[in-house]
């Protein structure tokens, strides 16, 4: 009779992790499913193997709001190379063209950019995990192929010149979902007129994930050798605690109950609309719901032990 395979523990939560520069976020996901020894977790959006910083891991339940995580607002901090152009966009590309920076002032390049504040269109490069016709682009590139991509609306909220030496320009950048800092780094370097790149860009927050402390793959595998996989469970975000903004509607027994079975349930004086977090009176957390128009709630996205 074959072995059963161990298929992992059980474990629910967020990890925020610090990814290193180096490696895929595929590759740090694997990592991290093993020191925990969890049998289910998922990543929130991929980070170029030149990129660090914030790679919330989805382990257990968590995997339910994934999506949310991966369509939320993201912040960055970038240094962009000015005066050569890559294939990538980034330092890891084959050098295109290089131009002499100039003298650039700093009021000049501030202007430059407010005028990409707002939204906007931006066409995805061609190194990039996008799929067309079944295949990545990045793969396509690779061989040479260019092919069209669609335009896709984006948002800058915020862009802040952090220092300008030389033909090195630092940025604090904050957007939306989808938005490529690679190709916000050409065309800012095309609107001053010399081209750049990405020579170095980290993560710094999700959503609302931006005052929680990330943790290291060092640091977690230091915690798994001087005790075990469990050790780790203690640097989990609730799941429910990723989503602070979301309003939480509290259910009686009864409507908890009805729920569970995935029924919609009213809720007598609810205001709030869309989307929801859902508990059992004070306390147990259920899941995710949203709020009908004729005041009722219903279970979406709900937790296997409600």
């Amino acid at each position: 009779m074959a072995r059963r395979r161990n298929r992992g523990r059980s474990v629910n939560g967020v990890l925020l992790l610090d990814k290193p520069t180096g490696i895929t976020s595929n590759a740090a996901l694997q990592i991290v499913k093993r020191l925990f020894n969890a049998n289910k977790a998922g990543h929130t959006g991929s980070l170029d193997p030149l990129a660090s910083g914030m790679l919330p891991i989805c382990l257990g339940e968590a995997t339910k709001i994934s999506s949310f995580l991966l369509s939320a607002d993201k912040g960055y901090r970038t240094t962009c190379k000015l005066g050569v152009t890559t294939d990538s966009g980034d330092a890891d590309g084959e050098i295109l063209e290089t131009h002499a920076v100039g003298e650039l002032a700093v009021t000049q390049v501030r202007e430059i950019l407010e005028s990409f504040l707002g939204q906007s269109q931006q066409i995805p490069p061609m190194y990039s995990a996008i799929k067309q016709g079944g295949q990545p682009l990045y793969k396509l590139a690779r061989q040479g192929i260019e092919v069209e991509r669609e335009p896709r609306d984006i948002t800058i909220h915020s862009l802040k010149l952090l220092r300008l030496e030389g033909d090195e320009l630092e940025l604090d950048v904050s957007c939306t979902k989808g938005t490529y800092i690679r190709v916000l780094a050409e065309d800012i370097g095309e609107a001053l007129g010399c081209g750049a790149h990405v020579a170095a860009l980290r993560r710094t927050s999700v959503g609302a994930l931006d005052g929680h402390a990330m943790h290291t793959l060092a640091s977690l595998q230091a915690i798994v050798e001087q005790s075990d996989s469990h050790a780790l469970d203690e640097l989990l975000l609730p799941m429910e605690s990723t989503l602070p903004d979301w309003p939480e509607v509290r259910l009686s027994d009864d409507a908890s109950f009805y729920l569970c079975q995935g029924q919609a349930v009213f809720v007598p004086q609810l205001k709030d609309r869309g989307w929801v977090r859902l508990y059992a009176g004070d306390k147990r957390f259920l899941g995710l719901g949203t709020v009908l128009d004729d005041g009722r709630v219903a279970p979406k996205r709900l937790l296997s032990t409600c």
